[in-house]
This record gives structure tokens, sequence and C-alpha cells, in this order.
């Protein structure tokens, strides 16, 4: 068992409403969830959800060096692991409701993309409503954001109010093709060109077709 694993497990006995998976993110998926992010000129990226960084490394290898990398996390001792393990990451102990101010505390404005690690499937409907706004509001009008979702929860309650929450906020929202090779299995949102804030962000009915009727491995993307 490595030692990024070991404080992961230790933490998720401690609150798994929280960290709300046993094992880290695998490679597979970090690559995918990394990939909306520029590969010219200097971004700023921010990972919400951090943990011991599974995403992280994946996100310092695309940027090269380049841009700011801003890892926030409300566990204090997954980003006290990430400060010390990972050269050029930016480890902020905070909530993700407050990433505009985290922004706005190093002289940075929006986000020009926002990874997501955040256990979604866990959040209450409020608590998912108020993260998605505090995410449209630190993402720049042609941003992207990331997140995830294992594919056996996927028609779960929470996971479908998660669909219509970033279809009512995002422009244009594809679905990655299922990484199989994580545990469990997983796919990606790709959500781009966040609506203003002062939107309505209604949350009606949307008929079960519109999420289901392809496979998610069909393909490479596809809309919904």
């Amino acid at each position: 068992m490595n030692n990024t694993l070991i404080p992961f497990i230790r933490e998720f006995a401690k609150a798994p409403t929280v960290v709300a998976s046993v094992i880290p993110s695998g490679k597979a998926l970090a690559r995918q969830m990394a990939s909306p992010i520029p590969s010219t000129g200097q971004p700023v990226v921010v990972e919400l959800g951090s943990g011991t960084g599974a995403f992280s490394r994946t996100i310092q290898e695309r940027l090269d060096g380049r841009g700011r990398h801003i890892a926030l996390d409300i566990n204090e001792r997954f980003t006290a692991l990430l400060t010390e393990r990972v050269a050029g990451l930016d480890a902020v102990t905070a909530d993700a409701r407050d990433v505009s101010t985290v922004l706005a505390e190093r002289g940075l404005g929006q986000a020009d993309a926002i990874v997501s690690g955040l256990p979604w499937a866990s959040f209450r409907h409020e608590r998912q409503r108020e993260l998605l706004d505090a995410i449209v509001e630190a993402l720049s009008p042609q941003g992207a954001f990331t997140t995830f979702a294992y594919v056996h929860a996927r028609r779960f309650v929470p996971a479908r109010r998660l669909r219509r929450s970033l279809a009512d906020r995002f422009e244009e929202v594809v679905l990655g093709r299922t990484v199989w090779a994580n545990m469990p299995p997983a796919l990606v949102y790709h959500c781009r060109r966040p609506h203003p804030r002062q939107r309505d962000h209604r949350t009606a009915a949307v008929p079960a077709d519109r999420f289901g009727a392809r496979d998610a491995g069909a393909a490479d993307q596809h809309y919904w």
C-alpha cells in the first residue's frame, strides 16, 4: 500500500461523506479530467477537492511549469500532504464555495480551467447549488470545467440532479468516454461557456432519455 493511499483511507474512515471513495482516482481518469487545460499560454487552473493529489500531478504535467495551479481542499491534512509532495502547487485549506475569494487573495481574476474532484453524490441539493454557483462565478467566460461521476451511480437522484444543474449553468456539456480502467469506473463531464450568474438556475424535470439514450462508452464524446 503506497504512502498516498494510506492517508486517503484514513480520512475516508473518518468522514466517508466528505472523502466519498476509499480509493483515489486513477491516472486514466486524471488525464481526461485535465485534458481541457490550455496547452499554451499561462492558464490559471483551480482544482477543487484535491484530496491526496490524484489529479494534481497530472495537472502539473499538463501545465509543464506554466501558469498557476491552485488546489483547494477542506481537509487540512490533505492540503499539508500536497504542499509537501507536489512542487509548484499552491495548496489551500478552504471550502470550494470560497474559490473566488482564494483567487482574489492571490491577485488573480477568473480561472481558465476548474477541475473538480468533489463528491457530488454525497451533497444535498442546496450544497450542490451553492458549489456550482461559486464555480460559475470563478470561471472565465471561455473557461472549462470538468468533473466526474461513477458509472454505477449516474442514475441515482444526486447524479441526475447534478446533470440537470450542469445543463442549466453551461452552454455546452459533453459526456466523455467511460474510463473503465478507473476503480470504480467513471465518466467525465466536460463543461464550457458558463452562463452569467444572474441567470435563474431552475431545476425543472428533464426527460430521462435525455441523459440515458446512449451508452457512455459508445463514442469518444457525445452530447446528452
